[in-house]
């Protein structure tokens, strides 16, 4: 009928459908075994889990199970908040064989839409083994991560809770040296910003294009920025809220961030007992990115010596540390997930307590993407994400190599250790509604 014409128009069947549902979903009702406090290092036996409408509403050893509740039994496995890679890269996949193995190639010859899909298809796997949460630190072409972050909280696909960079910020070139003809295939991998006007620029853009934290390159050139620039984007950030994370190369430059009060420091090359004492004192994070020696793309042995006893020695220096990967590449036979999760490597190789590691995985990957109070813990309140596994990860951190159940804003994604993907095209959220 036409406007005005003094009739309603009909709704949508879609639309009737996705509002007869708002607050009418079942309540989930968990039968946790062995609830685990990453945080404590402690084991609640017999725990009961309700969460509705997406979140945890009651937690403990009494809580009464409604008569409508849909009853999950996980009465014999280990039950955690789910897991952070605090340094990934979901939309970059480059394959290192003797025919494509060039990060460089690789940016210039995948479209941003073929890397959404990647990303897609890596976000899934990240949330098959059991990282609820990624912080994902740029390459992504141009935007392709804000596209994966908005897909995946719109609920049309499944995903881990996406804080995403944007474009990398760097000086004049990014990491790349392009020559003069080709200067221009430094966008969108980077984006140049060399004067204050151009930082501010370059902070607004990003965050404009979703972006909900910064990455900046401190030292890729011998131009790097200097601790005056670092907390120009350090202040420009914090006035939406956001924080900095800085890619460091060399010692110099992990001096300059540390000065300028960055929030984390990217990688570990350039941190020394020096670096690690002052990160400890001003608290800035370090996600260290620590590749094992056991993957198809691996550090040489002296190279894997040297990040070891640098995670050896942070630890000892009480420096905040974050599991991070700096995951990028594809090695025949695994999923990226299935990378990410063999850093555990690493931490072993580090000698660092189950318990530690468990936390550092958890607790401080919620502190480090700066969700700890809005994600993440198992609390009333919070959105229900957790994972569970069949051994103590706190006696034996390998345990969460094999997660059996993943659970993410309510959801099953994960039971009997398959995927259900499915539920999420049925009753993923997509503002406040549920799809049918």
């Amino acid at each position: 009928m036409r406007k005005g014409a003094g009739m309603t128009k009909p709704i949508p069947c879609l639309l009737l459908a996705a509002l007869s549902t708002i607050g009418s979903a079942q309540v989930i009702a968990i039968k946790a075994g062995h609830l685990i406090d990453p945080e404590t290092g402690s084991v609640a036996a017999n725990q009961i889990i309700l969460v509705d409408a997406g979140k945890f509403t009651a937690i403990g050893p009494d809580v009464a199970i409604p008569p409508n509740a849909e009853v999950i039994d996980l009465a014999q496995y280990y039950v955690s908040p789910g897991l952070v890679d605090a340094h990934n890269h979901l939309a970059l996949t480059y394959k290192k064989d003797p025919e494509n193995n060039s990060y460089y190639l690789t940016t210039v010859m995948d479209s941003t839409a073929i890397r959404a899909v990647q990303a897609v298809s890596n976000g899934i796997t990240m949330l098959n083994s059991g990282f609820t949460v990624v912080r994902d630190l740029g390459n992504a072409a141009n935007y392709a991560d804000t596209a994966l972050r908005v897909a995946i909280e719109q609920g049309w696909i499944p995903g881990p809770t996406m804080i995403n960079s944007g474009i990398i910020i760097g000086g004049m070139g990014g990491q790349f040296s392009p020559v003069p003809e080709r200067a221009s295939l430094v966008y969108p991998e980077y984006l140049d910003a060399d004067t204050p006007d151009e930082i501010v620029k370059a902070v607004r853009r990003n965050i404009l294009y979703g972006a909900k934290v910064i990455k900046i390159m401190v030292d890729a050139k011998s131009y790097g920025y200097t601790v005056d620039e670092m907390k120009l984007f350090v202040s420009e950030a914090a006035k939406s809220g956001l924080k900095v994370a800085g890619h460091v190369q060399t010692h110099a430059g992990a001096m300059r961030a540390i000065e300028a009060g960055i929030w984390s420091i990217e990688h570990s090359i350039g941190l020394d007992d020096e670096a690690h004492k002052l990160m400890a004192q001003k608290g800035i994070w370090r996600v260290g990115t620590e590749t094992p020696l056991t993957t198809y793309y691996s550090p040489n042995e002296e190279r894997f010596r040297r990040q070891v006893e640098g995670m050896k020695n942070a630890y000892a220096n009480h420096v905040k540390m974050a599991f991070s990967t700096d995951a990028d590449y594809y090695i025949p036979g695994m999923t990226r997930g299935e990378i990410a999760i063999d850093f555990l490597q690493s931490w072993k190789a580090a000698e660092i307590p189950a318990p530690e590691i468990l936390k550092i995985m958890t607790v401080n990957g919620y502190k480090v993407c700066d969700i700890y109070d809005k994600r993440g813990p198992i609390k009333t309140g919070l959105p229900a994400d957790l994972i569970a596994v069949r051994g103590n990860p706190l006696q034996e951190i390998d345990a969460l190599r094999d997660v059996r159940f993943v659970m993410k804003d309510g959801v099953v994604f994960k039971r009997d250790g398959v995927m259900t993907p499915e539920k999420f095209f049925h009753s993923g959220p997509v503002n406040g509604w549920r799809i049918h």
